[in-house]
């Protein structure tokens, strides 16, 4: 592994791993800032939680065409600085309105996880490019495994607003590893080339916009859990000062299980067609969501956590190495920025809409979980056309 990549896939666990120390438990946050209502806490807590990716989704060719042309490196420390900054800003608010103004902050800065794939790929040589990627997308992964757990025990050891601090931290190593370890060379501006279509076969698109609901949906059900568990938890009678730990214990659960199914997919479709894997991920997950409905005890939430993480992480690595067989080889990055914009999207509206739902009731979010799941499988039985299923599929490390 070269400097290069070592820098900025460091950066990418460190700074995921700070971010996820403290905004899986904005709900006692805002608890702990004066809001009484459960409702109230979930509305804000969604669209705190969703309005920094929505606004990410937004800018994302924004910061594209200025990374074209001063560079990513530039981007990447100019965001992570921004997050050194508002984090410490958190943990001295007063208001729960605060935090929101400091999320819209962190939004028109965010986007150095995207930028920090690109960075990976100009670091490789071609042939380990998608190794390269690779690398930086499982630290990426796994940053937010860790991070939960690493932030319940500090919420309870030295308290949320604390954990800020601490947050800003890890920020404050990831800036000082991409500034002083990775090295970018200068950059020429690629000469202009006239526009093409992005699909020149009209019997790709529909399969195409298939998997953008596809991913869209997986994003929405799996990022859902943010403003709702620990009040969740709180509902179903646990005690206040162990919330925080249990609630980092599951979602560290999820994400760990997720990034193995992430590894376990290439393998999977050398036996199954995707559109069989998507259809049997998104049952498995369905029915990883029913003790949540139905109010199991911790234990059992455990185990569902995991499958639920498990078949999430399959499901949304099918669907991306899927989508690749739909785009045109001279559109693959205009597609696969679709593509992203699709998952973007859901992770922003995800939040805003948990917050919603919380205030008829924090199990229908659950609910309306295991229907989005239930519908996602039978859009992929009945609207799915052969030509995916009949591809060739790539090796592990091109995935």
């Amino acid at each position: 592994m070269n400097r290069n990549l070592l820098a900025i896939a460091g950066a990418c666990f460190i700074g995921f791993s700070g971010f996820t120390l403290v905004m899986p438990f904005l709900p006692i946050y805002f608890a702990q800032l004066g809001m009484r209502e459960p409702a109230d806490i979930a509305l804000w807590s969604g669209l705190s939680l969703g309005v920094t990716p929505g606004m990410t989704a937004l800018l994302a060719p924004l910061w594209g065409r200025l990374a074209d042309r001063y560079g990513d490196k530039f981007l990447v420390l100019r965001s992570l600085a921004c997050f050194v900054v508002t984090m410490v800003l958190m943990g001295l608010v007063t208001r729960p309105w605060h935090v929101f103004a400091l999320r819209v902050v962190q939004g028109f800065f965010a986007g150095y996880g995207a930028l920090a794939v690109s960075m990976a790929a100009a670091s490789a040589p071609r042939d380990r490019m998608a190794s390269a990627i690779g690398t930086v997308q499982t630290a990426q992964r796994l940053g937010p495994a860790i991070g939960p757990a690493i932030g319940g025990l500090l919420a309870v050891a030295i308290g949320i607003r604390q954990t800020f601090f601490v947050s800003s931290l890890f920020y404050l190593a990831a800036f000082v590893l991409v500034w002083r370890w990775f090295h970018e060379a200068p950059r020429t501006p690629a000469p202009k080339r006239p526009a093409a279509p992005i699909f020149g076969d009209g019997a790709a698109l529909p399969q195409f916009v298939l998997l953008l609901g596809v991913i869209f949906a997986l994003q929405l059900v799996d990022r859902s859990f943010g403003p709702v568990l620990p009040l969740f938890l709180g509902s179903s009678g646990w005690p206040e000062h162990q919330v925080a730990l249990a609630s980092g214990l599951l979602f560290s659960a999820g994400a760990a299980a997720g990034a193995a199914g992430n590894l376990l997919t290439q393998r999977l479709l050398q036996h199954w067609s995707p559109r069989t894997l998507l259809r049997l991920t998104a049952i498995v997950a369905a029915v990883g969501l029913v003790p949540y409905v139905t109010g199991a005890p911790l234990p059992v939430l455990l185990v569902a956590t995991v499958v639920f993480g498990f078949a999430i992480g399959i499901a949304m690595t099918a669907s991306f190495t899927a989508a690749g067989h739909v785009i045109p080889e001279q559109s693959r990055s205009t597609g696969f920025s679709l593509l992203t914009s699709a998952s973007l999207v859901g992770l922003s509206l995800s939040p805003i809409a948990s917050g919603v739902l919380a205030r008829i009731s924090i199990r229908s979010v659950f609910i309306v979980g295991v229907i989005t799941l239930t519908v996602v499988a039978l859009m992929v039985s009945y609207l799915w056309q052969d030509r995916i299923d009949q591809a060739s599929w790539p090796t592990l490390e091109e995935t």
